[in-house]
């Protein structure tokens, strides 16, 4: 079992992870429908520059081509029987490119939602979602992962059962859920309830946090909600590049490289110590962000009114935890958001 993240955390502040899979995918050729996990064995050189994207601009960790490499969303495109081995390649791919890097850089197995509902609502059970995140565990581990990773989550029962897996393939882990239902995930999970949620774990991640949800600003407030808990467990952040907007038939980004490099920052000064991005972030924005934190002192936890300034509104007036979690959302641009098509 590699211990690579839990020694970079011991020396290091702050780490940087990695930005957007689909997005760079997407602009690689991948086709809107497809499963990029066929993409490890079939144009493997595209993922490897995805990977080598993240190292060259800054990237102290990045995730596998894994993220729908289950059995059940791979069963989708008739390849459900390849869930180990299409993760196995995932992983062997990210080990050549992180060892020939010249520096450590932590090969993070990505493992996303079943999507499937769990009973009792739906009808996947407690034992085939932990049987589901084990084989593609092992894939992982087998291809040569330092850690697992498990992200998108909404619903605790598959982060549980998630978590028992990891623990069947002996491999350490960290997990974050998306909050992108007015400060709460899908199935209505709160920054507090995560942080509960984690805590009561018989396995728990070696960090926990965030990713995906609507946007840089109402992340960051999720990163807040974390903190205020105060659980001294590792915090990661990973927010959109901006707000998702439909230009010319596409989904476009408005995040610009200056505005992802005060996020990063404001995401450490929130409490976060493993910091990147997710949709839309690019090459550019990682590179701002890795200067941003490298050129700037760890400062005051920022108030949610210095987080809109900077970052731009809320999508929602509350955080999902029934207090008064600051400024409405408002009409517009908002704050120094800046603009951008890419």
């Amino acid at each position: 079992m590699s211990d690579a993240l839990s020694k970079m955390l011991e020396r290091r502040d702050w780490i940087m992870a990695d930005g957007a899979t689909g997005t760079n995918l997407f602009n690689m050729g991948l086709s809107s429908g497809d499963a990029p996990e066929l993409w490890n064995e079939q144009h493997p050189d595209r993922i490897k520059q995805l990977y080598s994207l993240a190292v060259d601009n800054g990237s102290d960790l990045f995730l596998t081509n894994s993220f729908g490499g289950n059995a059940a969303r791979l069963k989708l495109h008739e390849a459900g029987h390849r869930a180990r081995e299409l993760s196995r390649i995932a992983a062997e791919l990210g080990r050549e490119v992180a060892d020939a890097s010249g520096r450590t850089v932590i090969v993070a197995g990505s493992v996303g939602p079943t999507g499937e509902i769990m009973q009792p609502v739906g009808a996947l059970s407690h034992a085939e979602a932990v049987e589901i995140f084990h084989e593609q565990a092992e894939g992982l581990k087998e291809g040569g992962a330092d850690v697992l990773w498990l992200e998108t989550i909404s619903a605790p029962e598959e982060y549980r059962a998630a978590a028992e897996a990891f623990a069947l393939a002996g491999m350490p882990w960290c997990g974050t859920m998306s909050f992108d239902t007015a400060g709460r995930t899908m199935m209505g999970v709160t920054s507090q309830d995560m942080v509960q949620l984690v805590e009561s774990l018989p396995n728990p991640p070696l960090a926990y946090g965030a990713n995906c949800g609507t946007g840089a600003s109402d992340l960051l407030r999720t990163v807040l909600g974390f903190a205020a808990q105060g659980a001294e467990r590792p915090i990661i952040a990973k927010g959109n590049a901006g707000i998702p907007k439909y230009v010319d038939g596409h989904i476009h980004y408005d995040g610009t490289p200056e505005l992802m490099g005060e996020y990063a920052v404001m995401a450490r000064n929130c409490g976060a110590r493993i910091i990147g991005g997710c949709c839309g972030t690019m090459p550019e924005h990682l590179a701002a962000m890795r200067r941003a934190l490298e050129n700037s002192e760890a400062g005051p936890r920022p108030t949610l009114e210095q987080i809109t300034d900077v970052l731009g509104p809320f999508s929602s007036a509350g955080d999902g935890t029934g207090k008064d979690a600051g400024p409405a959302p408002r009409r517009g641009g908002g704050g120094r958001r800046r603009r951008t098509s890419s």
